[in-house]
């Protein structure tokens, strides 16, 4: 029985892409990704950490003329915002 990349993400609370900007970010794989994501999401200020690491992406994209990937990004961005900051 394999192990596959979305039985990983599954096992998180992270969508692929915020796994991925994570990945990216910290230039490591997918799976450490989505275990540093996870251990973020359960700390003070691990939110805002993950936060900090997708705008960092967005502006490495953005420096590059990568349009496509800071759009990409910034869609990833949204939705953790969306689902780990309710709004009081």
């Amino acid at each position: 029985m394999n192990i596959t990349r979305s039985d990983i993400i599954g096992f998180t609370d992270l969508t692929p892409e915020e796994v991925d900007a994570i990945a990216e970010h910290e230039h490591i794989a997918e799976v450490a990704a989505a275990a540093l994501g996870n251990y973020l999401l359960g700390k003070t200020g691990g939110v805002a950490a993950i936060r900090t690491m997708i705008v960092d992406d967005i502006k490495a994209a953005l420096a590059r003329g990568d349009d496509k990937h800071a759009a990409d990004l910034f869609m990833a961005l949204r939705h953790l915002h969306e689902a780990h900051d309710p709004v009081p």
